[in-house]
Order: C-alpha cells, then structure tokens, then sequence
C-alpha cells in the first residue's frame, strides 16, 4: 500500500514559539522514522505528509493515499484530536486508529466516563468544574483528584492533583481554570495499583497485547502517574507486566469492555486503577496511544510480551487495511 504518514513534530511546534508544557504530546522525529523504518520493511511506500494544515493543503493539491498512519493530536480545542480524521472522513481516504467521534469524544474526560459508566463498567464517581462557582456544588467525599478535563502526558497532574480538603479543592480548581482554560475534572481518589492495558483490533477483533503496572521510584511524585513522572519515567518510573491470572483477567476485562464501548479502533491504551478493595476501574482510554519505540507505554509493554515494534505497527496496519479493503469494495460496487 501506498501509506501517508501525519504527524506532529515537538520540535516544529517548539521552533514556532510554544512551551515544552503546550507540545508535551507531540512526537520526536525518531519516532516518525521508526514507523517509517516499519512500514517500509512491511513492504509499503511511505509518504511523510506532517500536521493537519500540511494534510490540508495536500489534499487540495490532489494527492491521495491507500492508507494514512495518523499520530496528530492536534493543537486548538476540545475536539483537536479529531481533526485529521475528520479531514480524512471527507476526502474518503481511510487511516489509522480511531474515528473523529471516538477522537473527540476520548479526549474529554468527563464525555468518556459518561458512556463508560452507562455500560456498567466501574469508573471513579465524578464531577466537572467549569465555573469556579462550580466548586461549591460537589458533594463527594474526600479525598479526590483534580486534572484538566481534555489533556494527556499527564498534563496538569502533580502534587497538589490528590486534594484532601474544600479549601484545597478550590485553590487547585481555579488554577486549572487559569492555566489550561477547560473545565476541570474532579473524581474519587483510587488509592490502589495503577495499570495501563494495551490493545489491538477493533470491535469483536479486539484483543489484549499485555497489562503493564506502573511502579512509582522513590523519587517519584508519589500516589500519580504525574506529568514529571511521565517526562522522566526512565529514571522515576518501573514498568512490570502484570502477570497474576485472577488480577489480569479481571483489569482486562474492565479495559476491552471499554475499548468496545466507545468504539474504539486498530490499537491504542486504556488506564485502570485498583480501590481500596483492589477492584479495578476505568480511568481513561488512549485511542492515539503514543508509539515511541522505547519511551511510550504501548511499544514498551508489546516488547516485554514478546511483540517487536515492526509486528506492533504491522498489526495495527492489518487491522486498519480491513477499511481499506471494505472501500475498495465500495468503489467498485459504484
């Protein structure tokens, strides 16, 4: 197949004036010739197309692919992730991982856990701050943990994000407020053991790669896979896959049942925390996990169950290419 490839390069955002908090998300370029390097050993030819204004203006040019390996987060919005898919949706052009729906509504916290929840699938009792007039109407007990509402890397998660009193609550609500401009999601503090679940395929297809725990260093901030953490998870975080029958059968089940839910699709991450009684619940759900080869949770936790990066990111293509094939049955049918 002929593969485009979008993308958005840290570095490209950084030269352009933003923070190294404002493009946290975005990808290294060895990351993007890593999947290159994968997809051309598969035996595809690679077309690197870049952000969603380089897919834009290409698009309008006329250029076409079979397939595009899509890894933008976007920039502006609630809904940012959505947009290269959305693009992509109206030329026709199939791609890789979720739709705009579940893109858009994967990035809003409080959105996700609402159809989650409506399934029965366990999740955190929460609450959405928009207003700082907001705080005053929660009622649940504490303690409880504050984070912006669409963000990932852990943006906006340190120290303060467990809160232990009203007052604190507030002071850490408004902050949030000011910084990221979005509502605030106020949940249950889980105070059990943290996993993250990877998975590929879509719908019935969808299967568990492996459930990896994550273990805190001492000198690491302690009770949250913080923002500093993830930056630094190679000298503050341990990474062990989670290997207790009982344990792994119950956590995967909570995270394929949500991939299922929401509609999930080719590959991606949930996140699910143990309670008090050591029973595990949703958190939230990656469906544009990230794909460092060495740094990112999926491509880790795929290589400790034996699956190398070039198998990761073929599978994650075979599972995309059965849209290809349903599309090119579609234009001939027309």
């Amino acid at each position: 197949m002929h593969i485009g490839m979008t993308y958005d390069l840290r570095e490209d955002y950084l030269r352009a004036g933003f923070s190294e908090l404002e493009t946290a998300e975005f990808d290294r370029p060895d990351t993007v010739e890593a999947i290159e390097a994968a997809l051309q050993s598969l035996g595809h030819t690679v077309d690197r197309i870049g952000n969603v204004r380089d897919l834009a203006a290409r698009l309008v040019l006329g250029q076409r692919w079979d397939l595009v390996f899509n890894i933008c987060e976007g920039l502006n919005g609630l809904a940012r992730e959505a947009q290269v898919p959305a693009l992509l949706d109206a030329w026709n052009i199939p791609y890789t991982f979720s739709d705009g729906l579940v893109c858009a509504l994967t990035l809003h916290k409080g959105m996700t856990k609402r159809v989650v929840m409506s399934h029965g699938i366990p999740s955190p009792a929460f609450a959405e701050v928009a207003r700082p007039e907001d705080v005053k109407g929660i009622n649940l007990p504490l303690p409880l943990f504050a984070k912006p509402i669409a963000e990932g890397t852990g943006k906006g998660v340190n120290g303060t994000s467990r809160v232990a009193s009203r007052g604190q609550l507030r002071k850490v609500c408004l902050d949030l407020l000011k910084q990221f401009q979005q509502p605030v999601l106020v949940e249950t503090f889980l105070p059990g053991r943290e996993f993250t679940t990877g998975i590929l395929g879509t719908g019935d297809h969808a299967r568990v790669v492996a459930s990896m725990e994550v273990i805190l260093g001492a000198r690491a901030d302690q009770g949250l896979y913080s923002y500093h953490n993830k930056e630094n998870s190679e000298e503050l975080v341990h990474y062990q896959l989670l290997r207790d029958p009982v344990l792994s059968t119950a956590v995967e089940k909570v995270a394929l049942d949500a991939w299922r839910a929401l509609g999930c699709r080719d590959a991606g991450r949930v996140d699910i925390r143990l309670d008090a009684e050591g029973q595990p619940h949703f958190m939230e759900v990656n469906p544009l996990a990230g794909l460092h080869y060495e740094h990112s949770d999926l491509p880790i936790m795929a290589t400790m169950a034996g699956m190398d990066f070039n198998t990761l990111i073929g599978a994650i293509v075979e599972s995309a290419a059965e849209r290809v094939v349903a599309r090119q049955a579609a234009v001939r049918v027309a």
